[in-house]
């Protein structure tokens, strides 16, 4: 069975909070509950990660390494500001989905830019819960 870390970056602990007019009205619990959901359809082992601290999330990308299959990760924020993140995803080598609720694209000048992407080998935007969804789909067919 494989095996796919789902890491979220900050202040996606406060869905349901947070901008629901982007975000949607559904809390974090929910987004996990879906992400289970989904992975035990899919046969995957997920194992969920959400912080709000960069370092953390790079600890936590490095100790992945040789435990995981695949990462599926929304780094929120630190999509557009962290070579950190960027170098430890390449550091582990570790094949890597990245999701955003929101399309990045379509939003402000400075969330149009994403490190991750320069490593990730697929990026979903813009599906909300579903593209967590795809992003299994995809880690899961690799």
């Amino acid at each position: 069975m494989k095996k796919i870390l789902v890491i979220n970056g900050p202040n996606l602990n406060l869905l349901g909070l947070r901008e629901p007019e982007l975000y949607g009205a559904r809390n974090f619990a929910a987004l996990q509950a879906y992400i289970i959901d989904c992975a035990a359809t899919l046969g995957v082992q997920v194992e969920l990660f959400q912080s709000n601290h960069e370092g953390v999330i790079v600890d936590k990308i490095q100790a992945a390494y040789g435990v995981f299959d695949g990462i599926l990760i929304n780094p929120a924020a630190y999509t557009h500001t962290s070579v950190a993140i960027l170098d430890a995803l390449k550091a582990v080598a570790i094949p890597t989905a990245e999701v955003h609720l929101t399309d990045i694209a379509t939003r402000e000048d400075f969330r149009k830019f994403s490190f991750v992407s320069l490593y990730a080998q697929k990026t979903i935007c813009g599906k909300g819960f579903d593209g967590y969804k795809e992003g299994l789909e995809f880690l899961a067919a690799l």
